[in-house]
């Protein structure tokens, strides 16, 4: 990890599974960056953000009720469906079309997994394990493999190759620069998922978190120098306050284009026409 500042939540994941890590990696012939905590700020707060995604679903299957469903349960159907027609269900039948619903679980899954982790940082002590670039890739890499193997699967492994040759497969040499446009294309998805969810949740955090430390710092200098300076407590409330809200909004937009970016190539990979 090198100088980054070790998480309350790091320090206790480490030591409950940091052997086990380190037996493993040695297994693997990997040297951690840091031998004392093998287990990275950003995958402890991912065990903590599936953690918490679980106990809350457990709680919510317990509360869920036909005849009256009480305010999360309605919350969490309009993430599934609602009258704009942005809910994942509304999405996917939309774009995919025949034979969507069996992509929603994977779909909402890793969307509602991206929300939460976009917006734990709000939590003082913890850090959005989507602000460090191995978790939005390693998202990308599930996404990618995954419309892949449903456009090899609907169809076929020699269709869908094929579709990589552009709408004119046996002109040549055509077909040749197609080829490797599809194939850059393709991978770039991999940068294109990935970087846009890393670079915009990476700022959001480091604006809420300077700020809100910078906030502070003017409110225990004034206060110092003058007790009218207490007066000044309106800035580490306010300007946190509004760069919070911003970041929850942040937060929603980035979890909703990985969604519907996914959706997209979704529909792409299974379309028989390309």
């Amino acid at each position: 990890m090198g100088e980054e500042q070790i998480l309350g939540v790091t320090k206790i994941v480490n030591a409950l599974l940091g052997k086990p890590a380190l037996a493993l990696l040695a297994l693997l012939h990997i040297t951690p960056d840091n031998p004392k905590y093998p287990i990275t700020n950003s995958f402890s707060m991912e065990l903590l953000v599936v953690l918490l995604a679980v106990l809350f679903f457990l709680w919510l299957k317990t509360r869920i009720s036909v005849d009256r469903p009480g305010p999360t349960q309605q919350t969490m159907e309009l993430v599934l469906t609602n009258s704009m027609g942005i809910g994942v269900k509304d999405l996917v039948d939309d774009i995919v079309g025949h034979g969507a619903e069996r992509h929603i679980p994977i779909v909402a899954t890793i969307g509602i997994f991206i929300l939460f982790s976009n917006m734990i940082s709000l939590v003082p002590g913890l850090a959005s394990p989507t602000a460090t670039i191995t978790v939005p890739l390693g998202l990308a890499v599930i996404v990618f493999l995954y419309y892949n193997a449903v456009g090899i699967g609907t169809l076929g492994a020699l269709h869908y190759a094929k579709t990589l040759l552009g709408p004119m497969p046996k002109l040549f040499p055509i077909n040749i620069i197609m080829l490797v446009v599809e194939t850059v294309s393709h991978f770039a998805r991999l940068l294109s998922l990935s970087v846009r969810l890393w670079a915009n949740m990476m700022v959001s955090e480091l604006l809420y978190v300077s700020f809100l430390a910078l906030s502070l710092s003017v409110f225990a200098f004034a206060s110092h120098l003058n007790p009218a300076g207490y007066a000044t407590g309106v800035v580490p409330i306010a300007i946190p306050l509004i760069l919070a809200l911003l970041h929850v909004f942040v937060a929603f937009l980035q979890a909703f284009i990985f969604s519907i970016l996914a959706i997209v190539y979704l529909s792409l990979a299974s379309a028989e026409e390309h």
